[in-house]
């Protein structure tokens, strides 16, 4: 991996890379936070998962998380949200919420979808592992991320518990079974089969399988996307059948923006740092 930017941030490094993924089939840029720490030893990761089209840059340059990152020597892992570049497949109408910046982390099946949409594997595997290899990295791991991207969290954390100290989303799509933007993505990048949808829906995995992970959501009361879209009430209610440790907190007048995650964010990597050390 190659360094295309690098700033000195709170004392360590914000840095984006450039990859060829040999998962996605494409060349890759990420965003990575060093927090000082990390010039003496390796410290864990928080992975971020942005939402519908967003890249990279959108939480490493909006949601000042660095601040509280570099006090808890955590590094911040942010990949971008769909693949890119050439030759990679993109909705024809060119929607915001399929194709490029849409990737919604799952392992596509479909034509001409599945040639490049393996974002399910590259957030799970290959990320980690190239990472892990090349930077100052412990091997902990926790994950959050924001609408799209607290769907992408949940689910990789359901269905990987083992492989994350904690999960934390904001506004999730939570049952995308069940609502416009998961019918669309689900059916065009997995196909009419509603059983293969269901492996990425985490109120569907946390009623069937329950969880073991610490759980923080956080959902903005004024979210114009809340009731048609979002449907925390359905993690809810799978989360008490499950018996699982879900915080759901609903903050009054915010919205969907990143004015909402630079409000909580603090709360969430305390929440993680904490989780982290014990595990």
């Amino acid at each position: 991996m190659q360094i295309v930017q690098e700033q000195k941030c709170f004392g360590g490094r914000q840095i984006r890379y450039q990859h060829d993924s040999n998962v996605l089939n494409c060349s890759m840029q990420f965003s990575v936070f060093l927090p000082p720490q990390a010039e003496q030893s390796p410290v864990p990761a928080v992975y971020w998962l942005s939402g519908l089209t967003c890249s990279d840059e959108n939480f490493s340059s909006k949601a000042g998380a660095q601040r509280v990152a570099a006090e808890l020597g955590l590094a911040l892992i942010i990949p971008d949200t769909s693949p890119r570049g050439e030759g990679v497949s993109d909705d024809e109408n060119a929607a915001y919420d399929l194709g490029l910046g849409a990737g919604f982390y799952v392992n596509a099946t479909q034509a001409p979808w599945k040639q490049h949409y393996q974002m399910y594997n590259y957030v799970l595997s290959e990320l980690p592992a190239l990472v892990e290899a090349e930077l100052p990295l412990s091997g902990k791991r926790a994950i959050s991320g924001h609408s799209m991207g607290g769907h992408g969290a949940l689910v990789l954390a359901l269905r990987n518990p083992e492989r994350f100290a904690s999960v934390s989303a904001f506004a999730p799509i939570s049952n995308p079974v069940d609502c416009p933007w998961g019918h669309k993505a689900l059916g065009a990048y997995l196909g009419n089969d509603r059983h293969e949808w269901a492996q990425y829906d985490a109120s569907l995995l946390l009623k069937e399988h329950g969880c073991t992970l610490p759980m923080l959501v956080d959902q903005g009361e004024a979210d114009n996307f809340l009731a048609e879209q979002l449907k925390p009430q359905a993690l809810a209610q799978a989360a008490e059948q499950a018996g699982a440790d879900l915080t759901l907190r609903l903050q009054p007048g915010y919205d969907h923006s990143y004015y909402f995650i630079a409000s909580f964010i603090e709360d969430h990597l305390r929440f993680h740092a904490e989780h982290l050390a014990s595990h």
